[in-house]
């Protein structure tokens, strides 16, 4: 219980955070939005190492309903105030707790959550600031290549971190996965639409890792 309450309060303390930045015109836009999906998703990567799954499922169906109350009311301004159509917001909390109920291990949830927090989020903030000159549509998604590229190496370093120092008994697969899981992921979230990468991103590296485990 002490735990689940200080999780809660942390992950309300940066959405605060993210709010008085924006009021202070220190951050705005993708990059407030983003800001909260980085800090709140890495803070999320570790509740398995000390919350129970049930626990876990519990914090991301009051985390969406914060994220409910906060649209209808426009509560939290620095992650709904963005220019283009998306439910990422609303699935962001669906995918953590999905993603919870699935993955094999707490390592597993981990790296699909620092995939969905770091890989994603830095691609947009990176695409967003240097990737206007080199942008392309896929679905109708308006992508940019050093977005795409930031995600793809984040995602690169992860599994490496996964592989190679997380006790994951998936050392005979790492060339494989290395050479696949961080592909396979760069382009689920290049076609997702209107943030739908907030659950497919999070839910293939979880599947593709489980299937690995399991019977790999």
């Amino acid at each position: 219980m002490i735990a689940a309450s200080g999780a809660s309060v942390i992950v309300l303390l940066f959405l605060l955070l993210a709010e008085k930045l924006r009021e202070q015109k220190k951050i705005a836009g993708e990059t407030a939005r983003k800001f909260v999906h980085i800090t709140v998703g890495v803070f999320v990567a570790s509740w398995p190492f000390y919350l129970s799954q049930f626990t876990m499922v519990c914090l991301s169906l009051a985390f969406l309903v914060v994220i409910l109350v906060s649209r209808r009311y426009h509560i939290f301004y620095a992650i709904h105030n963005v220019y283009r159509k998306t439910w990422g917001d609303v699935l962001f909390p669906i995918g953590i707790g999905l993603t919870a109920v699935l993955a094999y291990n707490p390592w597993i949830f981990s790296a699909a959550i620092l995939h969905l927090a770091l890989a994603d989020g830095m691609a947009a903030i990176v695409g967003e600031k240097y990737g206007k000159a080199h942008a392309y549509k896929i679905l109708g998604q308006k992508k940019t290549i050093e977005g795409t590229a930031v995600f793809y190496v984040i995602s690169l370093l992860i599994v490496m971190i996964l592989v190679f120092l997380a006790p994951t008994g998936l050392g005979h697969v790492a060339l494989p996965l290395l050479l696949w899981l961080p592909l396979i992921a760069t382009m689920v979230e290049n076609i997702a639409p209107r943030g739908a990468d907030n659950i497919l991103v999070p839910l293939t590296v979880c599947v593709i890792l489980n299937s690995l485990v399991l019977f790999g």
